[in-house]
């Protein structure tokens, strides 16, 4: 049995994260089946599902690129990548809302993670939530987290210590009874006989945090701090919330809907029930000043409702529901620089659109690229891009998302990454479940994805094609420069902070002083297995004399060897080869 942990250290943080993402991925169908606030597209448990998956992701990204070996990543690495994987991959009210209430939290235990520190960082991660939301509601996710950190911070006897696990039991159980609750304060829910979704999701969280230190998954039902009984909620039982979709008897107080109970994701601020609300969802990630984002909020309050605003340190996510979209993406561009931007019809989304919709296309191909001019070039030769900026590879939804909007029967997906393998074959598998034909290439970079693209055919028959999209991507090597962050071993030997890495095939075979000469050894180490085309990607940074200077070394070294240089805009490597 793994020891279980004293303090939310980076293994703790960890392994909060993986029991998090398998307690949303349980219970996210039912989540979604219990949102009736108030629009009927039902996708809170999902979208709390892809948040924490993104924040997953960034944690495991820390521990993949801490090579000690000997000893966990630093605590405060751990929680801050927890809460920028949330930031950026948060989706809808509920996972923007979460993504707040992570990075209140690593705010505190970045310093440290024992007992008293969570009792800290709860109620800061609780007021950050309810303060990046225009309108506040009661009932809502805002309110069990209220109550999880005032439970938490409330459940040591004066002048008496509490350990780790005391303080999470304690605001599990706080948060489950303020969601048993939750009907009494929005009427909707008491009406449909559920409890507020969003919070059931906050709820799951929890539980994985109280698993994680304690090593045991919580009843469903909450204990106080000292074994005291808790008091049923108007003659229902707060120890019989279920798990599944029955309702329970008292009445809606703890009770989820039966199977068929009209669903959709809610906002916290939004019109009455009954009365009808803006048209669409625009949410984007935002890379603005914290006066602009002042401003901004402002702006967006005027335009519609169910604003929320989260983030800091000049990044900033963005959500709100309008019925000019156009507008709300035009106030983020004023503001900032907006990236990522998703915008939802909610009536097309909850499938009750009457209007005509377009054929879908045959055929389509699903692209992931690491900068702004690739994703160009694709667009250009009939792709759908999905950017991959630095530190922030995409999670299956948003290449769910991608296919979704390449409209086709039949899709192509070239994610270009072997890191992103696992996400990519989860989003085809969804892709899958919702009628669409998707191949997966497994394409490792992003020089193999252009020469897939270069040869694909929509004509011909899909496994044809797919066939020979595979077999040029496969038929290209691919190389990276990149510049070593610290003194580490290698496949070419001891590099020091500052060197120069060529990487070939995922592997680093050269280690140089500077770009250019760096670039060169490469070229020639690939080239000397033989090739007929360069194909040469430079960062925003680098100069053109160095592509000019790359080609001319090639035509001059390598007889009937062709090379074409593309821009990739800001990427994460300054230079991208591929030789096919």
């Amino acid at each position: 049995m793994p020891q279980l942990p004293d303090d939310l250290d980076a293994v703790a943080v960890r392994t909060w994260c993986s029991l998090a993402l398998e307690a949303l991925g349980r219970e996210r169908a039912e989540i979604d089946a219990i949102n009736v606030y108030p629009i009927a597209d039902g996708d809170t448990g999902t979208n709390l599902y892809l948040t924490v998956e993104s924040a997953a992701a960034a944690v495991e990204a820390v521990f993949a690129a801490h090579e000690t070996g000997a000893t966990a990543p630093a605590t405060a690495d751990a929680v801050r990548a927890m809460a920028h994987g949330a930031l950026i991959g948060a989706r809808g009210n509920s996972g923007t809302i979460l993504a707040q209430l992570l990075r209140g939290m690593a705010g505190v235990l970045a310093d440290g993670g024992d007992a008293a520190p969570l009792r800290r960082a709860l109620p800061r991660a609780a007021d950050a939530a309810r303060r990046a939301v225009a309108h506040p509601v009661e009932g809502t996710v805002l309110t069990v987290a209220a109550a999880a950190a005032e439970s938490a911070a409330g459940e040591a006897p004066a002048g008496e210590q509490s350990d780790l696990r005391t303080v999470v039991h304690a605001a599990y159980d706080g948060a489950l009874a303020a969601l048993a609750k939750t009907p009494e304060q929005l009427a909707v829910l008491g009406r449909a006989g559920v409890v507020d979704a969003g919070g059931r999701g906050l709820v799951a969280v929890l539980g994985a945090l109280v698993e994680t230190v304690t090593g045991q998954a919580p009843v469903r039902g909450p204990r106080t701090a000292h074994g005291k009984a808790p008091t049923p909620v108007d003659g229902g039982s707060v120890v019989g919330l279920p798990v599944g979709g029955t309702p329970v008897e008292g009445g809606p107080a703890g009770g989820f809907p039966a199977a068929g109970v009209p669903v959709g994701e809610g906002p916290l601020d939004c019109p009455e029930d009954g009365v009808a609300g803006p048209a669409f969802e625009v949410i984007y990630l935002l890379e603005a000043g914290d006066e602009q984002v002042t401003r901004l909020r402002a702006r967006l309050d005027a335009l519609g409702d169910s604003l929320v605003v989260v983030g800091g340190d000049g990044l900033w996510h963005v959500h709100v529901h309008v019925d000019d979209a156009g507008a709300a993406v035009e106030a983020g561009v004023e503001a900032g620089r907006p990236y990522r931007i998703r915008i939802t019809h909610f009536a097309t989304e909850s499938g009750h659109d009457l209007r005509v919709q377009a054929e879908p296309a045959q055929r389509a191909v699903v692209v992931v690229v690491p900068g702004d001019g690739l994703a160009g070039l694709c667009t250009e030769a009939g792709a759908t891009t999905v950017i991959a900026r630095p530190g922030e590879p995409p999670a299956s939804g948003e290449l769910v998302d991608a296919i979704r909007r390449a409209h086709a029967r039949e899709v192509v997906l070239l994610p270009n990454d072997a890191a992103l393998r696992h996400t990519a074959a989860a989003a085809a598998e969804q892709a899958r479940t919702e009628g669409v034909r998707v191949a997966l290439v497994p394409t490792r970079a992003a020089v193999q994805g252009i020469a897939a693209l270069a040869v694909h055919e929509p004509d011909r028959g899909f496994d044809e094609d797919v066939v020979a999209m595979t077999a040029a991507a496969g038929a290209t090597r691919y190389a990276e420069l990149a510049v070593a962050e610290r003194q580490s071993w290698t496949m070419a030997g001891i590099c020091q902070a500052g060197d120069i890495l060529g990487l070939i095939d995922g592997d680093v075979a050269v280690i140089g002083a500077d770009v250019p000469a760096t670039a060169r050894t490469v070229l020639d180490r690939m080239l000397a297995a033989g090739g007929e085309l360069v194909t040469l990607v430079l960062g925003e940074d680098v100069p053109d004399a160095l592509a000019d200077a790359l080609e001319e070394h090639v035509r001059e070294g390598y007889l009937a060897v062709d090379t074409v240089v593309y821009r990739g805009g800001h990427q994460r490597a300054p230079l991208l080869i591929g030789v096919e």
